[in-house]
């Protein structure tokens, strides 16, 4: 079964036609620094939309296909945090498909990992998009009489996932209502991962929209391509990542009292 190597869709996410725009800077010579009510009106958004991440309900869609374009996995599942954790993941189609037991115990297992009550079964080395922006070191990539387009640095300690000489971090944000649109990430050059894998192409872009008027943007779309080199062997590929049947619920975590608290529910 091809698989897009993993580093690949850490990085994967460009513009397609027929979808909006992913956040990107003027070249009008707009950008400047953010004032700091600019800064704190950008933590706000951020924070907002991250708090409420978790309390949504969704059903996802995800296509990868080859650097020829070729289709070689979708997936359709079901995620609802407000279940206990073995069964907030429940896959519906796997590849036009029934999912096998196996593949329904592999999700099953996904959600028992996710408990804070059992890290000891947690996989997750990497840190979230969200854990490695600087936020306050942001400036204005753009301003237009409807939007912000903030430029947002990144932080070098602890992210190997993205090198800052390396990316830059867009995030768009609507005036009215003060709300998240979408975050890009841009590969600025070619890099080196571990001296194995040469990243040579690949940008991000997250689309966030309202779907109840009472709760922040939640994350809606994901959309991408890479390429990169394995050993000297050419590889590449593209996903695209949708949810519908969104549903704002209350997590189960939230039977404990537990609070987020922080950016990392914002990744891809």
């Amino acid at each position: 079964m091809f698989r897009v190597p993993a580093l690949l869709l850490l990085v994967l996410i460009a513009a397609v036609p027929g979808r909006a725009e992913p956040a990107r800077p003027a070249a009008d010579g707009t950008a400047r620094p953010a004032t700091p009510e600019e800064i704190s009106l950008l933590n706000t958004v951020l924070q907002k939309t991250a708090d409420d991440l978790p309390r949504w309900a969704y059903t996802e869609h995800r296509v990868i296909r080859d650097e020829k374009g070729k289709l070689k996995s979708e997936q359709i599942v079901r995620f609802d945090p407000s279940l206990p954790y073995a069964e907030q993941w429940t896959p519906l189609k796997i590849d036009g498909r029934e999912p096998t037991e196996r593949e329904k115990a592999r999700f099953r297992r996904r959600g028992e990992e996710s408990d804070p009550q059992n890290p000891k079964l947690s996989k997750r080395t990497r840190p979230a998009l969200g854990e490695v922006i600087d936020v306050a070191r942001a400036s204005i990539g753009s301003v237009s009489a409807t939007h912000w387009v903030f430029s947002i640095p990144l932080r070098k300690f602890g992210n190997e996932r993205f090198p800052p000489e390396k990316f830059e971090v867009f995030a768009r944000v609507r005036k009215e209502g003060q709300v998240l649109e979408n975050i890009a990430v841009l590969l600025r050059d070619s890099f080196r991962s571990k001296l194995v894998v040469k990243v040579k192409s690949g940008d991000a872009s997250i689309d966030f929209a309202v779907v109840d008027p009472k709760y922040p943007p939640t994350m809606v779309e994901v959309e991408g391509d890479a390429s990169a080199s394995v050993f000297f062997v050419s590889v590449g590929g593209s996903v695209d990542l949708k949810r519908t049947e969104l549903k704002h619920v209350r997590p189960y975590d939230e039977r404990f009292e537990v609070q987020i608290g922080t950016l990392k529910t914002i990744d891809f």
